[in-house]
């Protein structure tokens, strides 16, 4: 099975049967010693009627007391034997299904680690929840196909050919019986196909929701608009619910098929062969051995209908994992090499310009078109901006990520200890201790680790749920600084701290980046106030350039944003 560290290599991404194959010739040896143990199992099985019927012919009804000791021992070695099969078969298709999850698993989550930023640019968290929680479990069992779907078509093989020299009426019965029972299934298959793929879309877009819903929880809250959310959310998962049913529906008439035609069949196979043995033309052992190999083919099929229901909604989830494993992250065209030395970044689109060396604020009544200005300068959206006035496009994207830190308030914190959670990139937390100390103390971070009970060891939530939102916001201040880029662009990083905080944050952060580039966008005067340049936009566009004292005393609409008090425009 796959190791934890193991490459799971390179998918087949050209469709969902494709990626399943893939799958298959990933673990070769036990895909072939699960069909080998699968096919042997079920040809065993069909033995037992074949030694049932010689101790009938040959034992019991001549009387001969030793031939039916004698195949009656036959009879009970092949059942252990067989049992010792069934019990390998089982242990080996387990094998094959979770390397094929945990495989699945590690494609997906290298994919979203080769995503990065893009990711949520490219799919919505909905879609990769389902994968996870649902599509890989579905694909696994899809690959029951490889043990049992191949041993029932060996079985049915060679039950058809002991029939032939039983009876050929018989034979041919079987021959054509069970291949129509599966064209009668094959049609609902097909339905059940394009029900689950719109099931499995309509479950993603409802994760997403919830996944919104979970994480705007408090504002929706403030904002009294819960309800509503709430209202739209029940009208979703009523419509997923409903298409549920369909699903059901149409799984219902696969499942009810594959018990009762099979054994509408084992009756009309017995009645042919009660016939043939009331005129004499089968032996009565005869009888019993083709009643019980048609019962024994009645597993066959039962795990052909299993194998194409299971095939049917491995492919809708397959499909799933290769349309988001064909994603691509941002195309990175550049052949340039970063600036040897601190330059200037340009944004052409809002004329602002980041100066090296100097903290800058960014100030806008929408705090979402100073967001979008850090966005472009950090090369995380297609612009014209420039860095040492050569585009950004130009310059290899790798270069770009190690000397620019876009600082996202809203960044995700991973699950681990506070230690790992703020230096991930110093190797699992391995920060110096002098280093990690000054980052705490700029970020106002130190009673954070003063106040949990086993300071930096102590475990943090996913997404920092155990910590509060003025904490979190620090935390990813702390992780900022410990990574040291030489361009640092914070989007509001102090935007959910009190005032008290917010000012020692604002003193000591213009402290530790003293000499290196340092953007933030804000519109506390208490940041605004430490800022050697504050840029002033309007509409996405800059109208001002000045310190915050020198625009509070020219620009009214400046001075309206930072002291909220519209009065005193007029």
């Amino acid at each position: 099975m796959i190791d934890a560290y193991e490459d799971p290599g390179t998918p087949d991404v050209r469709g969902g049967w494709r990626y399943l194959w893939w799958l298959v010739r990933c673990q070769p040896g036990r895909s072939v010693a699960g069909a080998l143990l699968g096919s042997s199992w079920m040809v065993l099985l069909a033995a037992t009627p074949y030694l049932m019927a010689k101790a009938i012919d040959e034992g019991l009804e001549p009387g001969d007391w030793p031939a039916l000791a004698g195949w009656s021992c036959a009879l009970f070695a092949v059942g252990s034997f067989n049992a010792w099969l069934s019990i390998m078969r089982h242990r080996t298709m387990t094998r094959v299904r979770m390397d094929a999850n945990f495989r699945t698993v590690k494609v997906v989550v290298g994919q979203a680690v080769r995503l990065g930023a893009a990711l949520s640019r490219r799919t919505g968290a909905g879609e990769v929840v389902t994968i996870g929680v649902g599509d890989v479990q579905t694909i696994a069992g899809a690959l029951t196909v490889v043990g049992p779907g191949v041993g029932a078509c060996v079985a049915y093989l060679a039950v058809a050919a002991v029939l032939v020299s039983v009876s050929p009426v018989l034979a041919a019965v079987v021959l054509l019986g069970i291949p129509a029972i599966v064209v009668l299934v094959g049609p609902f298959l097909s339905r059940l196909q394009g029900a689950e793929t719109e099931y499995r879309d309509r479950q993603g877009v409802l994760t997403a929701r919830i996944a919104d819903l979970a994480g705007g929880l408090r504002v929706l809250n403030g904002l009294g608009g819960k309800s509503l959310v709430a209202d739209a959310f029940q009208r979703d998962s009523q419509r997923l619910r409903s298409q549920g049913y369909r699903v059901g529906a149409v799984t219902s008439w696969v499942q009810a098929l594959g018990v009762g035609l099979p054994t509408l069949f084992l009756a009309v196979v017995t009645w042919l062969a009660a016939r043939l043995a009331a005129r004499g033309d089968i032996t009565v052992g005869e009888l019993v051995a083709v009643y019980g190999y048609v019962a024994v083919l009645v597993g066959p099929v039962a795990f052909w209908v299993e194998c194409g229901y299971q095939l049917s909604r491995g492919v809708v989830a397959a499909r799933r994992v290769v349309r988001f494993l064909r994603l691509e992250p941002l195309e990175d065209r550049g052949t340039r090499d970063a600036p040897a030395e601190p330059s200037v970044l340009h944004d052409p689109e809002s004329g602002v310009s980041i100066l090296p060396g100097r903290l800058t604020a960014l100030a806008a009544a929408h705090p979402a078109d100073t967001a979008a200005v850090l966005d472009r300068l950090a090369r995380y959206t297609p612009s014209r901006a420039t860095w040492a006035g050569v585009p950004l496009d130009e310059i290899r994207l790798p270069q770009v990520r190690e000397h620019i830190l876009l600082a996202d308030h809203e960044a995700d914190l991973f699950a681990g200890s506070l230690r790992e959670v703020v230096a991930p990139h110093k190797g699992n937390g391995a920060a110096g201790h002098g280093e990690l100390a000054a980052a705490l103390h700029a970020a106002v971070a130190d009673d954070i680790v003063q106040g949990l009970p086993d300071g930096l060891d102590s475990p943090v939530d996913a997404l920092g749920r155990n910590l509060s939102g003025g904490q979190r916001q620090r935390v990813r201040l702390v992780r900022a600084l410990l990574a040291d880029p030489e361009v640092l662009l914070a989007v509001d990083p102090t935007s959910a701290l009190d005032a008290h905080t917010e000012a020692l944050v604002a003193e000591r952060l213009k402290g530790a980046r003293d000499g290196r580039t340092t953007a933030v966008t804000t519109t506390s005067p208490l940041v605004l106030d430490q800022a050697d340049t504050v840029l002033y936009l309007v509409d996405g566009k800059l109208a001002a350039t000045g310190t915050h004292q020198q625009l509070l005393g020219t620009e009214p609409g400046y001075r309206a944003l930072v002291a909220r008090d519209v009065e005193v425009v007029k």
